[in-house]
């Protein structure tokens, strides 16, 4: 008995001792000397990833694809500005890119209403950034209106979601 419950023990001290350092071999399991061996600024960037700053992904995430927009308004707030800043930077180092920029209004008001605010929030986003430097043949704009709404209740936290324009990102020439 006093043999097995050593040896349970020893094994037991052993399997908790080599959960300790679990990148002991470095993250390719080879001591740091697989393939990424060398790649220096670029180690760990996964191309097309939300960490790859020059994909879609990282826009979406880091950037921020979409600005807000308060009642009844398509005017920029000081936030929404702030987020287009960050989307001209980008446009402006990944040239290969065009956008199409989502017009979208809250479930008040009638369609037609909807489609205009929308585009009117569209064209402000639109304008904004050709007034920062990228050039208006790379921009698109559509209104969707209340057609597509990120959620849906009848409540205010719904409604300031849904009153947006989202920078949808393209590759290659945009036909019209």
């Amino acid at each position: 008995m006093k043999r097995i419950l050593t040896s349970t023990l020893l094994i037991s001290a052993l399997a908790v001792s080599a959960c300790t350092n679990p990148d002991r071999f470095g993250a390719d399991g080879m001591g740091g000397a697989g393939a990424n061996a060398g790649a220096g600024a670029n180690a760990g960037i996964v191309p097309g990833s939300a960490n790859d700053p020059t994909s879609t992904a990282y826009f979406q995430q880091a950037v921020g694809d979409r600005v807000l927009f308060m009642v009844d308004q398509s005017t920029l707030t000081d936030a929404g500005r702030a987020t287009l800043d960050g989307q001209v930077a980008w446009l402006q180092t990944n040239s290969d890119y065009q956008a199409v920029i989502e017009g979208h209004a809250d479930e008040q008001g009638t369609r037609e209403y909807n489609i205009a605010l929308g585009g009117r929030r569209a064209n402000a986003v639109r304008e904004y950034m050709i007034s920062k430097g990228i050039s208006a043949s790379r921009l698109k704009t559509i209104s969707y209106g209340k057609e597509r709404p990120i959620e849906i209740c009848s409540e205010e936290a719904c409604y300031a979601k849904n009153r947006r324009a989202v920078t949808v990102l393209a590759g290659g020439a945009l036909t019209s």
